[in-house]
């Protein structure tokens, strides 16, 4: 494992990079109405990119065909955009979604409600937006990187959800990938050290039911096996000599 770390002025442009994608999350959810395509949002979403000066790192990723991840209800991640797919009142919908500013990237992810949902669906959305905070608690210097895991685990399943276990945060950097791996779930090691200086992407997938998945044949899209909603909540962070500092989140967004 290679884990790069990053100086100050390296992290200065992350910190750019991801404020232009907090603000294309914020106006994606803006635009966020019943009868909606798709493709509609992916288009939108790759526009505030390339407006803000950034460049979709989604797009051609792997063979992605958008610049966006669009995912509805018993999806869980990787929904490709398209034309005849559309968001109707009621379903929930997550937006995952990255750019390239200045050579460097940014991730991040939210789930929506559209117009009116379920109490069970607000929660899961909540539950899975909190476990973020939950989690990166644990995400200073000195701690272990599992330590992490353990504490979006233990919250997680006290309300009885699903966590994937097939998908992970990520560091990155030059790279949107890059070491270590980030898993939402206790692990029997403890992790390596987190030193000032790593840039990870904290990441938790959860679902209502059982956390088993499935890919659909276009190969990207993953959904529950029991068709249960998902939930997906992502940012960018950097480990500093203090608490973590969230890149992908503007000032006056609610955080926790």
């Amino acid at each position: 494992m290679s884990v790069v770390i990053k100086t100050k002025d390296e992290i200065a442009l992350m910190r750019e990079s991801g404020h232009i994608l907090a603000k294309v999350h914020q106006e994606l959810h803006e635009a966020l109405h019943p009868g909606m395509s798709t493709l509609e949002i992916d288009q939108l979403g790759e526009k505030l990119i390339r407006q803000m000066g950034g460049v979709p790192n989604c797009k051609n990723y792997e063979g992605f065909p958008g610049s966006i991840c669009i995912s509805i209800n018993d999806e869980v991640v990787h929904g490709i955009p398209k034309s005849d797919r559309y968001v109707e009142e009621g379903d929930i919908v997550t937006f995952d979604t990255g750019l390239i500013y200045k050579g460097w990237h940014s991730d991040a992810a939210r789930t929506w409600g559209v117009g009116k949902i379920s109490d069970d669906a607000k929660q899961l959305i909540d539950v899975t937006k909190h476990s973020f905070f939950v989690g990166i608690k644990k995400a200073v210097a000195g701690n272990r990187l599992f330590e992490i895991s353990k504490s979006i685990d233990k919250y997680v399943t006290s309300y009885g959800y699903g966590i994937v276990h097939e998908l992970s945060g990520h560091g990155i950097g030059r790279e949107l990938h890059e070491d270590p791996i980030v898993p939402n779930y206790r692990q029997l090691r403890r992790g390596i050290l987190l030193k000032e200086g790593m840039t990870i992407c904290v990441e938790p997938m959860i679902t209502m039911g059982q956390r088993y998945v499935d890919w659909l044949d276009d190969e990207w899209t993953v959904v529950t096996a029991d068709h249960s909603l998902s939930a997906h909540y992502e940012n960018t962070i950097a480990i500093t000599d203090g608490e973590p500092e969230i890149l992908t989140m503007l000032d006056d967004e609610q955080g926790e």
